[in-house]
């Protein structure tokens, strides 16, 4: 047990259908490829970090149950058909009732974090209660959230949900902390973000990239359009 005690919650819906966005690049086969990649880099990275207690991942699908047991992850079925805003609030209502320190989230699409951004966002946290929180690129997300106790702040994943959680711990008298990190903050959603997860200097050497240039996709990328 690390001495803040906190616990990394990663909820995984199941991988068939997965990154629908990504259609006009990416089949169905790869898509789904793409995601197992990428949630085995966030856990693996998850897994690394000194500064967490355990991971915790929401999911019923079965390779991602397997991956998750694998690296040694507590795998929780409830509320994981209830998006990821749902996932998250069953992951961290458990650990309240178990008495948890705090918990950071990490979404599975986030292929380029490490183990040592992670460990700089969970240092940055304050003593409970408390609210850290990573964004995405664009500020919309909130790929990376900590609560201390685990329940502190209600929280609401989604599009457009940075500036929203900052106003949610403020409501509950909490200044939140931020930190930006650049692999955090690389989601991969539309085809737009693979352009800038492949401009990323951190994405040199991750399977993500390796796979994503296995596929062909810088040229498609590059290519004029018509």
């Amino acid at each position: 047990m690390t001495a803040n005690d906190i616990w990394a919650i990663v909820p995984i819906k199941e991988l068939d259908g997965a990154k629908q966005r990504l259609a006009p690049l990416l089949s169905p086969a790869q898509r789904r490829a793409l995601i197992e990649v990428m949630m085995g880099e966030v856990l693996e990275a998850a897994a690394g970090a000194k500064s967490l207690a355990g991971i915790m991942v929401v999911t019923l699908d079965p390779q991602a149950t397997a991956l998750a047991r694998r690296l040694g992850a507590r795998v929780v079925t409830d509320g994981a058909r209830d998006g990821h805003t749902g996932s998250v609030t069953a992951g961290l209502r458990l650990l309240a009732r178990e008495g948890r320190g705090g918990m950071l989230t990490l979404p599975a699409d986030i292929p380029a974090v490490t183990a040592e951004e992670i460990d700089r966002v969970v240092a940055a946290h304050r003593p409970a209660p408390s609210f850290t929180i990573s964004p995405a690129h664009d500020d919309l997300g909130s790929n990376t959230v900590i609560c201390s106790p685990p329940d502190a702040v209600p929280l609401r994943f989604g599009d457009n949900s940075y500036f929203p959680h900052l106003d949610a711990a403020r409501r509950c008298g909490i200044e939140p902390v931020i930190v930006r990190q650049p692999g955090i903050a690389m989601d991969i959603d539309h085809p737009v973000d693979l352009a800038m997860f492949l401009a990323l200097p951190q994405s040199i050497g991750t399977r993500t990239r390796a796979f994503l240039e296995e596929t062909g996709i810088p040229a498609l990328l590059s290519a004029p359009p018509g």
